[in-house]
């Protein structure tokens, strides 16, 4: 078994030890564990660091896409209701390999909750 590459993991939603495509139970939500080789997700916390920087990211994407369709073609108001499913989409995708890329660097360094040595 040879570990992919956090990036190609991320991306496929693939186990980060043996690159299962098991990673996910849900659109968003992780499976307890590996169904090929076992690894534990559950044990690895990636919290609400991607969802934070994602909504920087993809706000800012529609904001400026939103005002250049409207500057350049001057559609009706109700044109910009396409934006919904557009944001959507790009949040759950975004969710799926930040959370992803997140839990793979967890499991390849080791990560580990914060301990003071005695």
């Amino acid at each position: 078994m040879s570990e992919p590459s956090p990036l190609a993991a991320a991306v496929h939603g693939a186990c980060p030890r043996c690159g299962a495509h098991s990673l996910f139970a849900g659109p968003v939500r992780f499976a307890p564990a590996c169904r090929s080789c076992g690894l534990d997700f559950v044990q690895y916390n990636v919290g609400d660091g991607p969802a934070a920087f994602l909504i920087l990211i993809v706000g800012a994407i529609l904001t400026v896409a939103a005002i250049a369709v409207d500057s350049s073609f001057e559609p009706p108001f109700w044109v910009h209701a396409v934006w919904l499913p557009i944001g959507a989409a790009l949040t759950i995708a975004g969710l799926r390999i930040g959370k992803a890329f997140l839990l793979g660097q967890e499991y390849r360094h080791q990560a580990r909750e914060g301990r003071i040595s005695e």
